[in-house]
């Protein structure tokens, strides 16, 4: 019996989930201006010059070389790096055209705009 109820609830709360996915699909399709042709990846750094670049071209990597052709843009934001995540970013930008950095003032607005269209 209880192994009935813990089925139950796990397939509820499965069919829950999909129902909430679908919904968001149809919501993004719907009422933003979203392009279906891919996801657009958006990081925000702050005080990560040892950490920032090797996660990065993982993503760079995966890419180029792997089976992540799905990603078309990675947006990174810098929170006012005391350190040289800023100019880490912007050498990376420069190597990869995929990489565009952005401040956050820029990311809140194009975070908005996705809302609002």
């Amino acid at each position: 019996m209880l192994n009935f109820i813990i089925n139950t609830i796990i397939w509820t709360l499965a069919l829950y989930g999909l129902f909430e996915i679908i919904k968001n699909i149809i919501y993004i399709f719907t009422y933003t201006n979203l392009k279906s042709d891919g996801i657009y990846f958006i990081v925000a750094t702050k005080n990560q010059e040892e950490k920032i670049e090797g996660f990065l071209r993982s993503i760079i990597f995966k890419i180029l070389y792997g089976k992540e052709d799905y990603i078309k843009n990675i947006i990174v934001t810098d929170l006012d790096s005391k350190d040289n995540t800023k100019e880490i970013i912007k050498k990376l930008s420069q190597d990869y055209k995929c990489i565009n950095i952005i401040t956050w003032k820029e990311c809140k607005e194009l975070i908005d705009n996705v809302n609002e269209n």
